[in-house]
């Protein structure tokens, strides 16, 4: 694909990561942005005296960005704390676990909480856990794929060995039979949309990069991430522009010639990279996919951002509140469309990790899975006040005390406010990754009938999450630049 003028469309951290590899391939990009600052799904917000992570607060997997950011010859000046443990998980039979990153740690930590024979799962589980990353991480997630031919590969009879087309829920319960332990490495499926009991145990490399290869802080606050990859790309002579909102693509034939902004401002170009929400992609080029079946879209979540004055032993810079209903849950929101009736919850406390986040307190955000809003067909306006005290109700009562009466909420965001971001089904968390919608089956990158635009984010491949974009953006270089 000729691609000397590229245009980047969007500057979260897929059109950023695509930026920069195209950057150190030699082309000359320009990248627009319709908010006024970069990040995307992986954001801050300054309220009362406080920053809070607004997007994603748990990155993994840092060292993707230490590739984007080398891809066009920068340094990373992030300073990041790894967080130990990791998460800190609270059950609702009142026992406690700290879920930490270095083996012979965990491993201790399970015997004591669960006996030796847990233990001695755990080491069998960490090691299956490894080995689906080994296989899957250069020719699953970090590979294009043009057709389902691509599957047959070395590496999908190992995938096969593994036990990857099970299931994962089920797979886990063979090395561990503590139900809470299952929970602890089960969880992060609902990242990827999924209930473990149905979602893919090759989807087992998202507790592999959770529970084994860490999850970091960047002091400063997660807001920080996008801030410093488009300033790296500044440096390496992009042209970067926000508050500039792209209204459609001039074509001509099979290609696009030039971009159009809301201000009629018309840029030529070679090529074009939409790294946006999917739904705003087909938009502007004015098509959709042709796929059998309709697109499938994660659960959304409603999240609290707020302070308090006042601090808890029982939180860690991020602590889940399991409740007792695990496997009714995921039949609520995913399936049912109604609000969790025992939540299990998400409370992120970064001023553990980075006190100059707050002038005075703690910052807590609060996250709870709800039904996106094709799933559930909920009165958002109506129903998101009288839930907010519902769930600073549960925390109080789940060992929180005094937590509702002293926690002062900023901001509450639900599936109708991600709606009103431009967020497809009212979720952040973007397609489910279904096995219709995995691999080759996900909305690809390249677009049929067009010669010179590639697709980047969280919609297409690899999928969903602060890793897989990153890898995102670098498979849609690859694609203009013709990097193996």
């Amino acid at each position: 694909m000729r691609g000397d003028h590229v245009v980047v469309i969007g500057a979260g951290l897929a059109g950023l990561s695509a930026a920069l590899h195209l950057l150190g391939a030699g082309r000359r990009v320009t990248l627009l942005e319709r908010d006024d600052r970069p990040g995307g799904r992986v954001s801050g917000q300054e309220y009362d005296g406080y920053t809070a992570d607004t997007g994603a607060t748990v990155l993994t997997m840092p060292e993707l960005l230490d590739e984007a950011l080398a891809a066009a010859g920068q340094p990373n000046p992030l300073r990041l704390v790894r967080l130990d443990p990791a998460y800190r998980a609270r059950f609702a039979d009142g026992s406690s676990l700290a879920v930490r990153t270095d083996g012979d740690a965990m491993e201790a930590e399970i015997r004591e909480f669960a006996g030796p024979r847990e233990a001695d799962g755990y080491r069998r589980l960490r090691r299956w856990f490894t080995e689906l990353y080994e296989v899957e991480k250069d020719r699953f997630i970090g590979a294009n794929f043009d057709s389902p031919l691509d599957l047959a590969r070395p590496e999908m009879l190992k995938l096969l060995a593994l036990g990857g087309f099970g299931r994962l829920g089920p797979r886990i319960g063979r090395f561990l039979a503590d139900d809470r332990l299952r929970r602890v490495f089960s969880f992060q499926s609902l990242y990827a949309g999924l209930d473990p009991r149905t979602a893919l145990a090759a989807y087992g490399v998202i507790p592999y990069m959770d529970t084994i290869a860490g999850v970091y802080y960047p002091l400063g606050g997660m807001g920080r991430v996008g801030q410093v990859l488009a300033d790296a790309a500044e440096r390496a002579g992009a042209d970067v522009r926000f508050k500039t909102e792209a209204a459609w693509l001039e074509r001509v034939s099979s290609r696009v010639r030039a971009v159009r902004t809301r201000a009629g401002e018309r840029i030529p170009c070679d090529a074009v990279v939409l790294a946006t929400e999917l739904t705003t992609a087909y938009r502007l080029l004015g098509t959709r996919p042709k796929r059998p079946l309709p697109l499938r879209y994660s659960p959304s979540a409603v999240v609290l951002h707020g302070s308090t004055r006042r601090s808890w032993p029982e939180l860690d810079h991020h602590t889940i509140f399991f409740g007792g209903a695990w496997s009714r849950t995921f039949a609520e929101i995913i399936r049912e469309g109604r609000l969790m009736s025992d939540p299990s919850l998400l409370v992120t406390r970064p001023t553990a990790t980075d006190p100059t986040l707050a002038a005075d307190g703690q910052v807590v955000s609060v996250l709870a899975p709800a039904p996106n809003l094709r799933t559930g067909r909920i009165d958002w306006p109506r129903v998101g006040p009288a839930y907010r005290q519902e769930l600073l109700r549960v925390l109080t009562h789940r060992g929180l005390t005094g937590f509702e009466d002293e926690y002062r909420v900023a901001e509450v965001v639900t599936p109708q406010t991600w709606a009103e971001r431009g967020l497809a089904a009212g979720t952040p968390f973007s397609l489910a990754h279904t096995f219709a919608q995995t691999g080759p089956f996900r909305p690809g990158n390249l677009v049929r009938g067009l010669e010179n635009v590639v697709l980047a984010g969280c919609g297409t491949t690899p999928g969903v999450g602060i890793p897989p974009v990153l890898i995102s953006g670098r498979l849609a270089a690859a694609r203009i630049t013709g990097a193996a």
